[in-house]
């Protein structure tokens, strides 16, 4: 038993940067948006100004993540963790490698992608949707009136009970990794870095690679103002 312990006291751990500040800023800054759409879609009447607002800034962190998906750090890019049912299964039997566990792992991946296709799904309904007294999506007297009735129907009773069950399972996830796994999965998304027990190249995180990441937030950010004012 004491050499047991002995040598996993002698495992070196190596400092790995996993998240990118992009990816970082992208995760808090959605956060940060979710909450006060939900704040200000309870409080109705002037704040849905501010409701709308936080709308076209979610799309364009969608936007970004979506590029961020290919061109980004090399643990933040889909190919990296997006797998199939057979790597999943294999990750569930508890034979999964550890290079699927520095990053977002199989299930993980699961959760970021459905988060990801359903905001995207609610913003979408939120262009389009007409509470038929005060506010209108931008995109609402642009379609038949038909297709406004189930945006409007999906955005307000549908697609967010979907969305506060994502993010419930996924604060569940956090804390189960926390409690049962003694992983914390919080930390690394706010410093970046990861002690891992092997070597694992890390992701990409300078000036340059930063610089790109803001490029690329304001042309989706141009993109999305420019539909909204032809919307308009």
């Amino acid at each position: 038993m004491r050499a047991c312990i002995c040598r996993q006291q002698e495992i070196k751990l190596n400092r790995v940067r996993v998240w990118d500040l992009p990816t970082r800023v992208f995760h808090w800054g959605l956060v940060i948006c979710i909450v006060g759409l939900v704040a200000t879609a309870q409080v109705g009447g002037d704040a849905m100004a501010w409701h709308f607002r936080l709308g076209y800034t979610v799309l364009s962190l969608l936007l970004f993540r979506l590029v961020w998906g290919f061109t980004g750090g090399v643990w933040s890019r889909f190919s990296t963790f997006v797998t199939g049912p057979g790597n999943i299964l294999r990750y569930l039997r508890g034979e999964g490698t550890a290079r699927q566990s520095v990053g977002h792992n199989p299930l993980g991946a699961l959760s970021v992608l459905a988060l990801l296709a359903f905001l995207l799904l609610q913003v979408a309904a939120g262009f389009l949707s007409d509470d038929e007294i005060a506010t209108a999506g931008p995109l609402a007297k642009l379609a038949p009136s038909a297709w406004v009735s189930y945006a409007t129907y999906y955005h307000t009773k549908v697609g967010k009970i979907i969305l506060v069950v994502l993010v419930q399972l996924h604060i569940a996830a956090i804390i189960f990794y926390r409690v049962k796994r003694n992983q914390n999965l919080v930390v690394p998304m706010l410093r970046g870095d990861k002690e891992l027990a092997g070597s694992f190249e890390s992701a990409r995180d300078d000036a340059s690679a930063r610089a790109k990441a803001l490029l690329v937030f304001g042309v989706c950010a141009a993109c999305v103002a420019t539909l909204v004012q032809w919307a308009g």
